[in-house]
């Protein structure tokens, strides 16, 4: 294993020195004379809070899992930060955003390494901005995706089998969901089906990938407490992913508009919305109002607001929240019921959410919704689009759990676990 890794570690080194080797290509003067310069200092604000929504799932983790996995749980996040970066860069921008092939995914070999890729703008996706923040805008997306499913697995999974399955995601899922709904060519988005920011894109796939994770490595031993090891923690990272979020939502509006203020108001009111129902849903069914329901209930209304942000009204976001907060604690409630061992959630909570939110959006979104005379055609794209996309990103996500544990085994060992992952897997602890 030792000199597998050292191959590895050699290639990467290789890699790297290619993929950011070349010259500058000539700019184009029309081109640039295109760039507007709010909108260039508006996205980049925009990249850096969706940047910050990474360590702050992090914390939201991390403060939930028991303590002796608490270092582990918040690297699984962080690490995505290096990982998915270097991907995006070399293959999986291109994946998502290269020449269409069938309107299902890109040509890997379109933006190849950020060929091509420069400060002159891409009308087909942007026009005032540069293409190159145009990427990086949409790495941050990238990265949080398969982040967000390390909660399912939380207390169990083995690093580097996770670091492996994060690869394979990223280059597998993610792309053809990403190309088929934001690229202009792809098929959802040519059948009319409507995300704003990424409800389908990034919390449906990581929610489902995060399903199929929980199926497979099963349940977790019931040893150890599973009360949160640090609430502060938990509610620091609501606040960052929160904070975040608008950039996340307003930002895909692609500039400093009109539609970014739509969509950075609806955010913020269906968060409140959501995190204020949970809160008083808890108490009617005679339950305590805690801060973890609370701040529950504020990702769930981010989560549902996310594909209709730019496209709704104020009192609709808020009534997406409402619903999204009534829906997600019932699934949760099923979810703690069965068999299936979701550490965090996830499911319940993102793939329901962002379930959630593409029917809210099928019904509310401008004229195209139903309940603003839209047609029921349209209204039955998105409801197939729902299944298509659930059948393919759990299918998928299952088949790479499968793929990856013959190659290194994707749980820890019992005594592993019983230790603690922080101890096991990183040598780290925060335990005297």
């Amino acid at each position: 294993m030792g000199r597998h890794l050292n191959f590895l570690f050699l290639a990467l080194f290789v890699l790297l020195i290619w993929m950011f080797g070349g010259g500058a290509e000539p700019l184009d003067p029309d081109a640039m004379s295109n760039l507007d310069t709010g909108d260039m200092a508006w996205m980049v604000v925009s990249s850096a809070f969706v940047l910050l929504m990474t360590p702050g799932l992090a914390f939201f983790y991390g403060g939930m899992v028991n303590r002796k996995h608490i270092i582990s749980t918040m690297l699984q996040s962080f690490v995505a930060l290096g990982v998915v970066s270097v991907v995006w860069v070399l293959v999986g921008f291109s994946l998502c955003f290269g020449e269409s092939c069938g309107g299902i995914i890109g040509s890997p070999m379109t933006f190849l390494a950020f060929r091509g890729v420069g400060i002159e703008p891409n009308v087909a996706f942007a026009e005032t901005i540069p293409f190159l923040l145009f990427a990086l805008f949409q790495m941050k997306f990238a990265i949080i995706t398969p982040a967000l499913i390390t909660g399912s697995l939380a207390g169990r999974v083995r690093f580097r089998s996770y670091i492996l399955y994060m690869v394979l995601f990223s280059v597998v899922i993610y792309p053809p969901l990403a190309h088929m709904t934001w690229h202009p060519e792809g098929l959802l988005r040519q059948a009319g089906v409507l995300d704003f920011a990424g409800g389908t894109v990034v919390h449906m796939s990581a929610g489902l990938a995060a399903l199929a994770g929980a199926l497979f490595l099963g349940k977790r031993q019931k040893n150890t407490s599973d009360e949160p090891a640090n609430i502060p923690f938990v509610i620091l990272g609501t606040g960052m992913l929160w904070f975040g979020w608008f950039g996340f939502n307003a930002g895909s509006a692609f500039g400093a508009n009109g539609d970014a203020v739509v969509a950075f108001a609806n955010t913020n009111i269906a968060s409140a919305t959501a995190m204020i129902t949970w809160m008083f849903y808890e108490r009617f069914m005679d339950r305590k109002m805690s801060a973890v329901g609370a701040c529950i209930g504020a990702i769930v209304g981010l989560v549902a607001i996310t594909p209709a942000a730019g496209f709704v009204t104020l009192g609709e976001s808020a009534l997406i929240g409402f619903i999204a907060a009534l829906i997600c604690n019932a699934a949760i409630g099923v979810a703690h019921s069965s068999s299936i061992d979701d550490t965090l959630d996830v499911f319940p909570s993102h793939g329901i959410g962002g379930m959630v939110g593409m029917i809210m959006t099928a019904l509310f979104a401008g004229e195209v919704g139903l309940l603003h005379g839209g047609s029921w055609s349209a209204f039955g794209v998105h409801v197939a689009a729902l299944i298509g996309v659930t059948i393919f990103a759990f299918a998928g996500a299952y088949a790479l759990f499968l793929l990856v544990n013959l190659l290194i085994p994707m749980r820890v060992n019992l005594d592993q676990e019983e230790r603690g992952l922080d101890k096991s897997q990183h040598g780290e602890s925060l335990l005297n």
